[in-house]
């Protein structure tokens, strides 16, 4: 490697010998061609090039010299612009260096691209900040070059010529030529209820400005100006520095412990009039970088611990406002509501307030903040509505709804927004009592439910609803007895109505469904079907793959806390159904709630713990017998602990309340839809049924339990009940 004397470098590469001088142009490059340097001698036709080099090297080094002097004359001038350049910076390549317009944003990035020429007597800048784009130039010879923000005639420092540089300078009231306001002035703001005493300590002053008088409003921080802005006559603004953004009246709020924004200068001074002088005005809004202020003095807003936001009341003054809040921090703050103008306007802002309500209207205004609202953070006062209409009655479902069972309603009600584990040992009727359920909200309140129920096939799930709903059986096999199947035309209406009823969440892929898909469907089914019911059946024919580290108890619980928030954020009313676990010696006795597969946070989440257990000891009593346990209760005003009984009648396909199988029960569930002719008809049949009785007329394979009373608002001057045995075969009577 040869070197000359301060910058000839001398490079290997591939056979390649490079020389370059960096004080010299680029044409000084030169290259020459061998097999390897060291065969390289002084008669060898590739040591020439580097020969001419060298002469080019001396010669550069007086040029050097003298383009040293000039560089550094130029960095002075650039020094004057506040441009600071680093000691590496050099000729002929852009260097990068903080912006004193923009000084580099929030982030106080290097924005500012600085190009000296070769010569060093001419620079080239540009900010590439997009809320910036300062760019300009100057020469320390010849003619000056312009700017884009040319501020007036070409200056001369030590003769070099600067133009279209913009520096900053010590602004004072003298130089920026400022000055009382005059009775005109002041009698514009008098007519706006601010007084010459309030535009005095605010330093609001008048200039000319494009030969006209205008006010001027000046931006202070510990006393100094640092920006002036001036308000024409049609409302129109210019502002001294443009990229100095602070806020009107800092000074103002220095140790506060209450902050008030406003939105404009005079709204600044109309809050002072009312007796707040803790009050600032945000920079233009225009600006993207208006936010900026925030983080430049967050050691104001820092020590603040209540910031009131008294932004215009338009649509971007309530965008002010809320992006403020953002930033800050909405628990710190508190949001204005102004009064209404007229019958459909509201005041403006806090000018408009002071004019037509006076400073104690404008006072009361700032003293009924309303706390900005958190998501998640709530008074009772915002739930006064709910609690009136809780406490009237309005919605008719606050103290739960039938469950179309008189027994079940005393302990159990269904109430919209709850989550019922329904739990029970296999072939206990779980999924029949759910159906049948599902069927009576549906006639007696039009209740709409999702169906995920993983163990029954589509088809099978359709008879079961049909027979429930049709009061037939779907097919004319042993269970139908004697009674026919449901016709055709019957079909076709069922099916009509199993499509307005229910709506299926199915998984047909072979993989599980999980939790979280079946609730997105759910939420899916509310808004497209208006769904208040939905039926997960059961719990382990989902997806339950869980982390590594997360014990099956804690899955539990958040799966439990997902499926809950559904159900009180849609008003849904959501069944699941949840097997228990192997149990040890069994006898028959039903299971508990802590018996269920999995967690004991099935019990301790849900709002209602329901057990369903059937008979299956001739001895204890009737095998069609269904018994519902409720376990849990936590609205105690729709229900409460106990049991009920249920009887299945396989010749109907519907359950009944009681022990033994009530025709005219069945009469009376169906006069919901029926006129008082069809009262009289069922009299004369129930008088038939009696007499049948007295006759001993009733088949041996039959039993039968007349109870008129149980017919609501019936006129028959029966109340009597006989019962017939076919067991016993006596007569009872009550």
């Amino acid at each position: 490697m040869v070197l000359c004397g301060r910058c000839l470098v001398l490079q290997m590469q591939r056979g390649m010998a490079r020389v370059q001088c960096v004080n010299v142009p680029s044409r000084a490059l030169m290259f020459a061609r061998g097999a390897a340097y060291k065969k390289m001698n002084a008669t060898s036709t590739y040591i020439k090039p580097f020969t001419t080099a060298l002469t080019s090297c001396t010669q550069g080094s007086e040029h050097g010299r003298n383009g040293d002097t000039r560089l550094a004359s130029l960095q002075k001038m650039l020094e004057m612009s506040n441009i600071i350049l680093e000691p590496y910076a050099r000729r002929n390549q852009n260097v990068r260096c903080l912006c004193p317009q923009c000084e580099g944003g929030s982030t106080k990035e290097k924005s500012l691209s600085v190009f000296i020429n070769a010569e060093g007597n001419h620079a080239m800048w540009n900010c590439f900040r997009a809320n910036c784009g300062w760019k300009g130039s100057t020469k320390t010879t010849g003619t000056p070059v312009r700017s884009s923000h040319l501020l007036g005639t070409a200056d001369t420092v030590n003769g070099a010529s600067i133009s279209g540089v913009k520096y900053r300078k010590k602004l004072t009231e003298d130089n920026l030529q400022l000055k009382e306001v005059s009775m005109e002035i002041s009698d514009y703001f008098a007519a706006r209820c601010i007084s010459r005493e309030t535009l005095h300590r605010n330093g609001v002053m008048q200039a000319i400005r494009k030969n006209e008088t205008v006010i001027a409003f000046t931006y202070r921080v510990k006393g100094q100006i640092v920006d002036c802005k001036y308000r024409y006559g049609l409302k129109q603004f210019e502002q001294e520095n443009p990229y100095k953004v602070i806020p009107y009246g800092l000074d103002d709020i220095e140790g506060a412990k209450e902050i008030i924004i406003v939105e404009g200068e005079i709204d600044k001074l109309s809050m002072e009039e009312a007796g707040y002088k803790n009050c600032i005005s945000v920079p233009p809004i225009e600006k993207d970088s208006i936010f900026q202020y925030l983080y430049n003095f967050k050691e104001y807003f820092d020590q603040a611990i209540h910031i009131i936001l008294a932004t215009d009341a338009d649509e971007p003054g309530k965008a002010l406002a809320e992006e403020i809040a953002r930033r800050i921090g909405r628990e710190k703050c508190s949001r204005v509501v102004w009064p209404k103008l007229t019958e459909d306007k509201l005041c403006m802002d806090a000018n408009e307030v002071l004019l037509y309500a006076g400073s104690q209207g404008l006072k009361k205004v700032i003293c009924d903040a309303e706390h900005y609202p958190i998501r998640g953070l709530y008074s009772f006062s915002d739930y006064f509505d709910e609690i009136d209409a809780y406490y009237q009655c309005r919605l008719g479902n606050e103290l739960g709804l039938s469950t179309g069972w008189a027994g079940v309603d005393e302990l159990y009600r269904v109430v919209p927004g709850e989550l019922t584990i329904v739990t029970g040992v296999p072939n206990s009727g779980k999924s029949e009592w759910i159906d049948a359920l599902m069927c009576n909200l549906n006639h007696l309140n039009g209740w709409k439910f999702s169906l995920c129920s993983m163990e029954n096939k589509v088809r099978e799930h359709a008879r079961k609803l049909l027979e429930k709903h049709i009061k037939k059986p779907f097919f004319p096999t042993r269970y139908g007895d004697s009674l026919r199947r449901m016709s055709v035309d019957e079909l076709e209406q069922g099916k009509m109505w199993l499509n307005e009823t229910f709506c299926l969440i199915r998984y047909e892929d072979e993989a599980l469904p999980s939790i979280q898909w079946v609730i997105k469907l759910a939420k899916a089914a509310v808004l497209r079907y208006g769904i208040q019911g939905l039926v997960i059946d059961p719990y382990n024919e989902l997806d339950h793959q869980r982390p590594s580290n997360q014990t099956e108890t804690e899955y539990v619980s958040q799966m439990l806390t997902l499926v809950k928030r559904f159900a009180q954020h849609y008003g849904c009313h959501v069944w699941f159904v949840a097997h228990p676990k192997q149990l040890q010696n069994w006898n028959g006795e039903p299971p508990g709630l802590y018996d269920i597969s999995g967690s004991a946070h099935f019990i301790n989440k849900c709002d209602n713990g329901i057990v369903i257990h059937r008979n299956r000891d001739e001895n204890a009593g009737p095998l069609d017998q269904v018994q519902v346990l409720v376990r849990k209760v936590r609205n105690k005003m729709a229900g409460q602990i106990g049991e009920a009984y249920l009887s299945y009648n396989s010749f109907f396909c519907v359950l009944y309340a009681g022990s033994l199988v009530n025709i005219l029960m069945l009469c009376g569930e169906l006069q919901i839809i029926l006129d008082d002719i069809i009262y009289s008809i069922l009299s004369q049949i129930s008088i038939f049924i009696i007499q049948l009785v007295y006759m001993d007329s009733i088949p041996s394979t039959s039993f039968f339990l007349l109870n008129l009373t149980a017919l609501p608002n019936s006129s028959l001057p029966l109340n009597i009940a006989f019962y017939y045995s076919a067991i016993s075969g006596t007569k009872l009577k009550a």
